[in-house]
């Protein structure tokens, strides 16, 4: 049965071929589960088109981020020219997509291969001004690597703020201990995506949440990949929100709906509301960042390259988790630790 409270997926891959044979079944399970929107992460050229059309077929309840995946980035010559496709989408939108509600999934992985920190960081650093610029949030991915992003947030919301703009976003799929949540909060506005992990047994990620103020946090999938419990061994898919809602309801002693409410809030003030959801009744403010402020803020486009370019693909570890999913590889963990999830890298 639904919660009474709308959902929000802010971290959706229901346009990955995992879905391709029943897209519009998961679309249709999200819906009656009470999940109002979900909000879907750029990876690279490689997808865009899969991104595009998912969007354009159901643009009612998906809305399209736009970014460079950092592992998109690593033995990947042509990366600039990502780089430079990701500006030129998003100083003009293709068609029937409309706006994009935040600038990701960007981020640092270091994960298995360090070779690529400086390219990494340097397509990281000039997504944030990107961001900045359009006034748009940033979905911030994060593995093996939160020494650089801390620092480089901090110097990034720092040189915003002297500019008169703004860096803001969410640190998505964030399972780190409270210390890092501290000191992250103390960047400026972020949000933390708090995703499938937290239901699972032995996950430290409850005891981060018990300590983290509600009014930090969004939800998330990260769908095809980390499926919460009960489905643990299954494909995750955007209806199971409600079950990291009621996990991190049952944490803080409160109601699945005053997670839900707090949690979509949080997500629209940070992304955006819909032109045709009314402001809820507990008065909080949201901004819907209007394209006509985007636009007149943002440069002019220009000498960009029309065409995609294709990154490689590659099967990579997950990030931060504390268990081995029943239905995938143990040749995916950490050879150091068992807290590998699998998931692909640009999840």
């Amino acid at each position: 049965m639904p919660l009474p409270i709308a959902l929000i997926d802010t971290h959706s891959h229901i346009y990955a071929e995992e879905f391709d044979a029943d897209r519009d079944e998961a679309i249709r399970r999200a819906r009656e589960a009470g999940v109002e929107r979900l909000l879907l992460p750029a990876i690279d050229s490689e997808s865009h088109g899969r991104l595009f059309d998912t969007v354009r077929r159901y643009p009612d309840h998906c809305t399209p981020m736009m970014g460079l995946h950092p592992t998109s980035i690593n033995d990947n010559p042509r990366w600039r020219e990502e780089l430079a496709l990701v500006e030129r989408y998003l100083c003009s939108p293709p068609e029937g997509v409309g706006r994009f509600c935040a600038v990701g999934e960007i981020g640092l992985d270091y994960y298995w291969d360090d070779r690529f920190k400086a390219e990494q960081l340097e397509a990281f650093t000039k997504q944030c001004r990107l961001a900045a610029t359009y006034d748009l949030p940033v979905a911030i991915h994060t593995r093996a690597a939160w020494k650089d992003m801390c620092r480089t947030v901090e110097t990034e919301t720092k040189a915003a703020r002297e500019k008169g703009l703004r860096l803001r976003g969410v640190f998505h799929a964030f399972a780190e201990d409270a210390d890092t949540y501290r000191q992250l909060k103390e960047c400026g506005d972020f949000l933390f995506g708090i995703g499938g992990v937290v239901t699972f047994k032995k996950s430290r990620l409850a005891d981060t949440v018990r300590e983290m103020e509600l009014d930090d946090l969004v939800l998330e999938t990260d769908c095809p990949y980390l499926t919460p419990a009960p489905h643990r061994g299954e494909r995750n898919e955007s209806a199971w929100v409600r079950y990291v809602c009621e996990k991190v309801a049952q944490i803080k002693g409160l109601t699945p709906e005053e997670v839900a409410e707090a949690t979509t809030a949080n997500a629209e003030r940070m992304f955006g509301r819909p032109q045709n959801r009314p402001a809820p009744s507990h008065g909080r403010k949201f901004f819907d960042a209007p394209e006509a402020n985007r636009q007149a803020a943002a440069p002019p486009c220009g000498g960009l390259p029309a065409t995609a370019f294709r990154a490689d693909h590659r099967e990579l570890p997950p990030e931060n988790a504390t268990e081995v999913p029943e239905n995938e590889s143990s040749d995916h963990a950490s050879p150091s630790s068992d807290n590998g999830l699998s998931r692909p890298e640009r999840a």
